[in-house]
């Protein structure tokens, strides 16, 4: 491919990367009148990966470059009379911005502890399973109605309307088993206890 100072002003900005540094571009009219239709959707477009990309807009701009010089390398495919281009570049802005958001948040396999920015302190985690432990066995003493009930609720992620739905009983009771669940469960773990002794 021609290095990226051939490419129309609009659309170099850097260098050319991904799917993109394989292709070569269009005619020199395909090209001129892709680069001019395509200057025109810059901002919609960049306004468009903002809002996806938000609040981190770092990698904005490259995601809107890769998407029109993916759209320019391939103007003589596209049907630039018949179709609108704007939905089409929205799609593989979009798909960019996802590719972006996922490799920000990757960690890569292997890596050690101290590398990562968020690594969980051992000591916690090890805190949290004896406390998921302590929640399984507390859960496992409740009535099965009260069990059921918060499973649906706090596990599952419902509302009451669903919830009453699903297991055919009043909203009402929902709401009631909820809580006297919560509360019975507090109690089976002590915090009831230690709550109502420092009030």
């Amino acid at each position: 491919m021609k290095p990226t100072q051939d490419l129309p002003d609009a659309l170099s900005g850097g260098e050319v990367s991904g799917e993109a540094s394989g292709l070569t571009g269009p005619s020199v009219a395909g090209g001129e009148l892709a680069a001019a239709r395509l200057r025109g959707e810059r901002e919609a477009l960049l306004r468009y990966v903002a809002k996806l990309l938000a609040p981190d807009l770092r990698h904005a701009e490259d995601v809107v470059q890769e998407t029109l010089l993916r759209a320019w390398l391939r103007a003589d495919q596209l049907d630039w009379q018949e179709r609108p281009i704007r939905p089409w570049l929205f799609r593989i802005a979009h798909n960019l911005a996802v590719d972006t958001w996922r490799k920000d948040r990757a960690i890569p396999v292997g890596s050690a502890a101290d590398v990562r920015p968020d690594t969980a302190d051992w000591d916690d985690l090890a805190d949290r399973v004896v406390d998921r432990r302590w929640l399984q066995q507390a859960m496992r003493r409740l009535p099965y109605a009260h069990h059921e009930v918060l499973v649906h609720v706090h596990i599952y992620g419902r509302g009451s309307e669903e919830v009453a739905d699903v297991l055919g009983i009043p909203r009402g009771t929902v709401k009631s088993r909820t809580h006297h669940a919560i509360r019975s469960l507090r109690r089976e773990l002590g915090v009831l206890e230690n709550e109502e002794t420092a009030a």
